[in-house]
Order: structure tokens, then sequence, then C-alpha cells
């Protein structure tokens, strides 16, 4: 299994917390007062390479990767890249119709998973928490269902304390209430 960068935050929690906390301003902040700068350049109609500013942001090379992604597809070239799909069975075990971060060849009909060996034990823990995660927040934001949205939370591994969960989930939805109006049974 090749780790992924996040996985830093599950096994590392509060080290992970302990360094964001020592970093002012937060990388929250640093991002958007770099894309309010973004934004200003990409205004100008003649700029043709990538602000310096990008690289400022972190993730500068996602744009990269899109354009390869795209490429790969439009012009059916099989190549493989790690993308968001439904698995179909390419890791046994798990319910076909989970979408797994997974490599997959992408060709002119899309994005087709590799089969991949059967993850060691010490994953499935996890994977399924997160997945469950993912499952009951999808559900929540579609039904508008506070319950739901409560168990999703609670159910995220890095998520607070059960005591928390109500403020947390008020503030988010008093925060976007604009895009989630099916909590509100106004």
């Amino acid at each position: 299994m090749i780790p992924n960068y996040y996985l830093q935050y599950f096994y590392g929690t509060q080290h992970k917390l302990d360094e964001q906390k020592a970093w002012p301003p937060s990388r929250a902040e640093v991002v958007m007062e770099v894309e309010k700068d973004l934004l200003r350049e990409y205004a100008d109609p003649n700029l043709i390479e990538p602000p310096d500013d990008l690289m400022k942001r972190g993730g500068a090379y996602y744009s990269t990767v899109a354009t390869q992604l795209l490429n790969a597809h439009y012009n059916d070239l099989g190549e493989t890249h790690v993308v968001n799909a439904r698995h179909y069975g390419a890791i046994k075990g798990w319910p076909e119709d989970w979408v797994l971060e997974m490599p997959c060849r992408v060709d002119r009909t899309g994005a087709h998973p590799i089969p991949a060996e059967p993850l060691p034990e010490t994953c499935f823990g996890l994977i399924a928490q997160v997945k469950s995660y993912e499952i009951l927040t999808a559900q929540a934001a579609v039904s508008g269902d506070r319950d739901l949205l409560y168990q999703a939370v609670l159910s995220h591994p890095l998520g607070p304390d059960a005591d928390q969960i109500e403020g947390l989930i008020e503030d988010l939805l008093v925060t976007n209430r604009q895009y989630l109006p099916q909590f509100w049974k106004d």
C-alpha cells in the first residue's frame, strides 16, 4: 500500500494539531490571502504564464495533473491516473459501489479501476470509518436530516467529542445556510 500524505493526520493527530496551532497565521488564512492576490492577477486578460503566487498556495501542481488527466481522457491514451472512481470490485471485500481514490486506466470511455492486492487488515478500520462518514454525510446533505449529520460527524475518526458535535453542526449549518437550505425547516 502506498502511504497517503493525509494519513499523518490520522496516525499523528496530536502532533499535527500542535504543529498547526503554532502556525500563525493558519494555512486557511494564508490560502485565503493568496487566493485574493491570485484572483486579482487572473483578472488580467494578458496573463499567459501561471502567477508566481500560485506556488505559495500549496497544491500548485493540481493544474498540471488535471491537464494530464483531461489529455488522457480526450486523446484516449489509457494512462494510469489516481482518481476518485467507483471501484467495481477492484478491491476485494469492499462494496462494489464504493467510490475510492485509486489508480485507474483513463481513456476516452472514462476511468477504469486497476485491480489491487487485498488491503492489509490494518487498513480496514480506518477506511471503513471514513467511508461511513462520507456516506452518512451525503445522506444527511441530501435529506436535511440533522440526526444523520450528527451520526456522520460522530463517525469521523478526527471528529470532535460527542459533547461538542451539536455546537459544531450548528456553526457549520449557520455559516453555510445558503448552500444547505434543506436543513432549515422554516
